[in-house]
């Protein structure tokens, strides 16, 4: 699972990795968080396409997912590009989960969720999760990934610890700052706080700061840029056991990339 791609330095950072480590690392599945990846905010049909041509399976996403109204209608078509579940279903494009199959032939549920906690107010991820599955006209497979898209630490934290044993990975999106906590619960679900980035590392969560910085010295607004220079590349690595959907082991993997 990769963490939210910023701009064209994500991509080319993506571009460059991710196959060799599918390779190296026999990878099933790959998820990786698009919702930046088109300009620094948003995303767009060629953008996404770039992304599955490069290796991800599925695109997660979050609040930004709507900053490009060419991806409404995109939502709807691609099943493997999902928004988070419980921005609802009156009226909102796409979908919030789906069941994919892995290249080894397990079939992977993919679960998108948002935070609500300094962002917009939308469904309780926490019941929503609860009627998905309990609704479901089939029980999901045992492997079962969620995206939590969420502003706040004791949230994701909550979060994590409710579907303990319920889920394979619950992986934190959003922050753009990777967390040190990457762990296995005593329920057999990995768990990290925030994947981190894949942008450029000299940079405010991947923005250049003469763009960011004047926001806080006099407040006046200004209009964010992509940063530049060397990409990090934040993501996290989870074995499952896909006769169980317990997680068996989780590692946190950091590379430096020149774009």
């Amino acid at each position: 699972m990769i963490g939210d791609l910023i701009g064209k330095p994500g991509r080319l950072a993506l571009e460059a990795l991710l196959p060799g480590l599918r390779r190296e690392r026999d990878i099933a599945f790959v998820t990786a968080n698009g919702e930046n990846v088109a300009g620094g905010m948003g995303l767009t049909a060629s953008t996404a396409e770039a992304m599955f041509g490069a290796g991800v399976d599925v695109i997660t996403s979050g609040n930004h997912i709507w900053d490009k109204r060419e991806m409404y209608a995109q939502l709807d078509r691609d099943e493997r590009i999902l928004r988070p579940h419980n921005y609802g279903s009156d009226g909102v494009p796409g979908r919030g989960w789906g069941i994919y199959q892995a290249r080894d032939g397990t079939d992977v549920a993919v679960l998108n969720f948002q935070g609500r906690t300094y962002m917009i107010p939308i469904e309780n991820p926490f019941t929503e999760f609860d009627r998905l599955v309990d609704q479901a006209s089939e029980p999901l497979p045992p492997t079962r990934i969620v995206d939590f898209h969420c502003e706040l630490t004791s949230e994701k934290c909550a979060f994590g610890i409710y579907l303990d044993g319920r889920v394979s990975a619950v992986m934190g999106t959003h922050t753009h700052v990777p967390t040190a906590d990457e762990r296995i619960m005593p329920k057999g679900t990995a768990y990290q706080s925030d994947l981190g980035m894949v942008g450029p590392i000299h940079s405010v969560i991947g923005f250049d700061p003469a763009t960011v910085i004047p926001r806080f010295t006099n407040g006046l607004p200004t209009r964010f840029e992509v940063g530049t220079g060397p990409v990090v590349f934040n993501a996290c690595l989870i074995d499952v056991d896909s006769a169980t959907g317990r997680a068996v082991a989780i590692e946190r993997i950091q590379r430096i990339v020149e774009v």
